[in-house]
């Protein structure tokens, strides 16, 4: 017996229908992945793209300069696309599904199908290779997107000017996120290829904010300074043994800062015997110990100044910052030449680290992996792991003398005067 005719039609219409589902989910797929390419592309991928290609970089340029009409172009042609998918998808799925008796189940199904196939080959993979391959991606739309951007105006060009009005009767909603929601989102976040140093970047991005100047300044006890009254033979030696190209200069005592004293001012006087150098001092900036380091880096760009003195409530001397130190609480420790070498801890096995004891807790929590709440409640006003252990200890500890805190063992190595040299501390 010959097979019936319409039967071969059917399967004719089934397998066009098919292909035309296919070819809908790749452009459904480009558009996805347009959008996410061609707003990722960076300045620096621009100039790339001009450098290999100057009249694709001139036609991505132009469409960039009306973000808010592309935005409009890239969605409403997608839409197109998954409207498409989905009508045609519906007319084929009842041969699919043609065995399923309850209709509820059978549009549940479809439901299940058609989503699945959107999701994954029309959003999220596209978007995965567009985000990975932004200049290249961008690249091969050029043209077509340029094209659509033409022929759709009729339509972008009032949802931009809708959203245009929308956003001046509204206004733009401003989302201010805490600086431990931050801290959360970046521990959720997948790094992928990103190195350690890195991650330790956007941590301090994250923390930078929120971070006064006392925590991070040079103490006091710290400070290397300039006696006014001293003579140019006498500082001499002094500035070279130390190193620092900016010193602070006081008279009487640290309380009393006068100015700072740039080494390099200096140089046309190398070579004199005596030289009056308290003539060329510089004023010195002043800074109370509460401030943010945000808010004190945009004063030293506009200043164009690179040394703080910090002051307490009292007026007096609490410590200095320099712009190095603010750095340094974003993209980790800076060497130069002249920087000293000193241990500020080292590892003697997994369970034990000897620290010095001006290490601040921040440094203390990132090696030792601490849980920062645990030494919150206890550490009061301390900045450094030696004055944690003041504060636990509530006196002035001894060398030698243990102190235990959350199971941890604190173990005094080495004193001096009234100040904490080394810690030896063995987690438990």
């Amino acid at each position: 017996m010959d097979p019936d005719p319409s039967s071969y039609f059917q399967d004719y219409n089934l397998l066009i229908g098919a292909a035309g589902i296919l070819i809908l989910l790749i452009c459904s797929a480009y558009m996805s992945g347009t959008e996410v390419a061609i707003f990722s592309l960076t300045p620096n991928d621009l100039d790339k793209i001009n450098e290999e290609n100057p009249k694709k970089g001139k036609l991505l340029s132009a469409l960039l300069d009306k973000p808010k009409k592309l935005l409009a172009t890239i969605v409403i042609t997608n839409n197109i696309f998954n409207l498409a998918v989905i009508i045609l998808f519906f007319r084929l799925s009842s041969n699919l599904f043609a065995n399923v008796i309850s209709p509820f189940l059978r549009f549940g199904l479809e439901i299940l199908l058609v989503t699945f196939c959107m999701l994954l080959f029309g959003e999220v993979m596209p978007k995965l290779y567009a985000s990975r391959n932004s200049i290249r991606f961008s690249q091969r739309i050029a043209y077509p997107l340029y094209l659509l951007n033409i022929l759709l105006s009729p339509i972008s060009v009032p949802m931009r000017e809708v959203t245009l009005a929308l956003n001046k009767r509204f206004g733009n909603k401003k989302t201010n996120f805490s600086v431990d929601q931050l801290s959360q989102a970046l521990e959720l976040t997948d790094y992928g290829d990103a190195t350690q140093e890195e991650q330790k970047i956007l941590q301090g991005i994250v923390s930078f904010g929120n971070t006064d100047v006392k925590q991070v300044m040079c103490p006091r006890i710290d400070i290397f300074a300039l006696e006014i009254e001293e003579t140019f033979q006498e500082i001499f030696p002094k500035i070279i043994d130390k190193g620092f190209s900016r010193i602070p200069v006081y008279s009487d005592n640290i309380d009393q800062i006068e100015g700072v004293l740039f080494v390099k001012d200096l140089i046309p006087h190398i070579d004199k015997d005596e030289f009056n150098w308290q003539e060329i001092i510089r004023p010195a900036f002043f800074v109370p110990e509460n401030k943010m380091l945000d808010d004190l880096l945009k004063e030293f760009q506009v200043m164009k100044n690179h040394l703080a003195i910090v002051v307490d409530e009292y007026g007096g001397t609490s410590g200095l910052i320099s712009l190095e130190d603010i750095l340094e609480e974003i993209v980790g420790d800076i060497s130069d030449e002249f920087d000293d070498e000193d241990i500020i801890y080292s590892k003697i096995d997994d369970n034990n680290y000897l620290f010095d004891g001006k290490i601040s807790l921040k440094d203390f929590y990132r090696i030792t992996d601490a849980n920062e709440e645990e030494f919150d409640d206890a550490k009061g006003e301390a900045e450094t792991l030696g004055g944690f252990i003041l504060e636990i200890s509530g006196n002035f500890p001894k060398k030698g003398q243990k102190i235990s805190f959350n199971g941890n063992i604190f173990t005094i190595e080495s004193v001096d005067k009234r100040r904490i040299k080394q810690i030896k501390v063995t987690l438990i």
